[in-house]
C-alpha cells in the first residue's frame, strides 16, 4: 500500500484545529524561530556549537580545531552571537567563546541524541 501524505476525504476537526489556533504564535514569532533553525544549518557553525558545549575556547582554537582560518572562525561566530547563541569574555587581548546559555546546550545535546536514535 502506497503512504500518501494528504486526507483520502476532506473533513476538518474543528475543535482540533481551534484548539491549536488558539496557542499558535504570531507569524513573526514563528518567522524568529524558523530564523533561528536557520542558523543550525550550516555544519561549520554546528562543529564551532559542538566544540563550544565541551570548552570555552578562543577563535585560535576553534580555528585550529576546525582546520579553518580565523577570518572564517570569526565570521561564523558574529553570526552566533547575532542570534544570542554564543557569547565571549575577554582575557586581556584574548576573546574566549562559550554558549550563550543552557537552553543552547539543550538545543545542540538533544539534537544529538536525536541523530544518534
Amino acid at each position: 500500500m502506497e503512504f500518501v501524505d494528504h486526507c483520502e476525504i476532506t473533513q476538518v476537526h474543528r475543535g482540533a484545529v481551534d484548539q491549536v489556533r488558539q496557542v499558535l504564535p504570531p507569524d513573526e514569532v514563528l518567522s524568529d524561530l524558523a530564523d533561528l533553525f536557520k542558523i543550525f544549518g550550516d555544519s561549520t557553525r554546528i562543529k564551532i556549537l559542538y566544540a563550544l558545549l565541551r570548552s570555552e575556547l578562543c577563535v585560535c582554537d576553534i580555528a585550529d580545531l576546525l582546520g579553518l582560518t580565523q577570518s572564517a572562525i570569526s565570521h561564523q561566530l558574529r553570526v552566533l552571537r547575532s542570534s544570542k547563541l554564543v557569547k565571549f569574555r575577554r582575557d586581556g587581548k584574548t576573546l574566549y567563546y562559550s554558549l550563550a546559555d543552557e537552553h543552547v546546550c539543550r538545543i545542540i545535546s538533544q539534537g544529538m541524541e536525536h541523530v544518534e536514535e
